[in-house]
């Protein structure tokens, strides 16, 4: 049985650069008509980005100048024939030494996406990617609980070991086996 969790918002400085840079992109690509576009290169960027740790590692360190950053994603924004608004936008990221916080804008501009759709947004963490079949099962299970359609946002993290952390809205549900195997520990602790 998982535990629920109530999360307070964040007012940290990360989450409103990401907010607005998300809100801008989201408000530009509905104004030009360009959501579905968006959404698709936006998806495309967010697997090469976490399909190579290098790629992270040079998102996420201060080490590299503005421009050895500006310099790899514009390769690798050629490289994945990324371009128009999303090929834009995440230049400015790294022209702006925001890339740092890109995973977060990606997940920011979903919601947004999901809201726009009608949708409730799901924050999955899961110990390996879910194959279709798994994401269409979720959607559809959280679709009864949630009362209407599902998107899934999903972020792998390894040292979960199993099973999943599912957020929605203000409620986490974890069933994660790292959190099983710690909530064992504790009670064998307490025994002895």
């Amino acid at each position: 049985m998982g535990t629920v969790v109530t999360l307070a918002n964040s007012a940290s400085p990360v989450s409103s650069i990401t907010e607005r840079y998300a809100s801008a992109l989201f408000d530009l690509a509905l104004s030009e008509k360009q959501l579905g576009p968006v959404e698709k290169d936006l998806a495309r960027f967010d697997a090469v980005l976490n399909g190579s740790d290098d790629l992270l590692r040079l998102v996420r360190s201060p080490v590299f100048s503005a421009g050895d950053q500006f310099s790899a994603i514009n390769g690798i924004l050629t490289k994945a024939k990324i371009s128009g608004l999303v090929g834009n936008f995440i230049r400015v990221i790294a022209k702006n030494r925001r890339l740092f916080a890109m995973p977060e804008m990606l997940s920011a501009f979903r919601r947004l996406l999901a809201d726009h759709k009608g949708e409730a947004t799901a924050e999955v963490t899961v110990a390996k990617a879910l194959s279709a079949a798994q994401t269409k099962e979720l959607k559809a299970a959280l679709k009864s609980v949630v009362g209407k359609d599902v998107a899934i946002d999903a972020t792998v993290d390894p040292s979960l070991l199993g099973g999943m952390i599912v957020k929605v809205g203000s409620r986490q549900i974890d069933t994660s086996l790292r959190t099983k195997l710690s909530s064992l520990k504790l009670a064998l602790k307490e025994v002895g």
